[in-house]
């Protein structure tokens, strides 16, 4: 079996359900994001080829925002993420719904600005679902979080 084909299966049967998207459904969304987005292993294996005028996605499910080694962010993002912004589902579907606003939201700055202008109106929770694959950070979910920080 083709080692692209064999990581992506693996990833559906080990990757947890991420605020109930449908990886499959994601991977055919995942479409509209190719034009500027790639998913490209950290081997340099293609995933999806895609364009370069967005970072490659490949990990960004618990990565901090900004911080692809090699993509130059807009100063914003880059803040955001200096200033904790890691992306877990309700960032990211946030994020892709309205890049700016939610920028300026979160910084607290009505001059904030995102360089991606696209904005993803529904279908985020499969899309995440979908990268959530090509992710090394798993997501416990919120009551197994809890419960592991009160009992330490």
């Amino acid at each position: 079996m083709k080692p692209v084909l064999t990581a992506a299966l693996l990833g559906l049967l080990a990757a947890p359900a991420f605020a109930d998207g449908d990886a499959a459904k994601g991977e055919k969304a995942f479409n509209r994001c190719k034009s500027c987005h790639s998913i490209v292993s950290d081997t340099g294996e293609n995933i999806v080829k895609g364009g370069k005028t967005g970072p490659n996605l490949w990990g960004v499910v618990g990565r901090t925002a900004g911080t692809y080694e090699g993509f130059k962010y807009g100063k914003d993002l880059v803040a955001a993420g200096e200033g904790g912004l890691v992306w877990d589902f309700e960032s990211f579907a946030a994020y892709t719904h309205d890049p700016r606003e939610f920028l300026r939201e979160h910084l607290g700055d009505s001059k904030a600005k995102s360089k991606m202008t696209f904005k993803l109106k529904k279908g985020a929770e499969d899309i995440y679902a979908f990268l959530a694959q090509f992710s090394p950070v798993a997501e416990e979910p919120a009551e197994d979080a809890a419960a592991t920080e009160a009992s330490e």
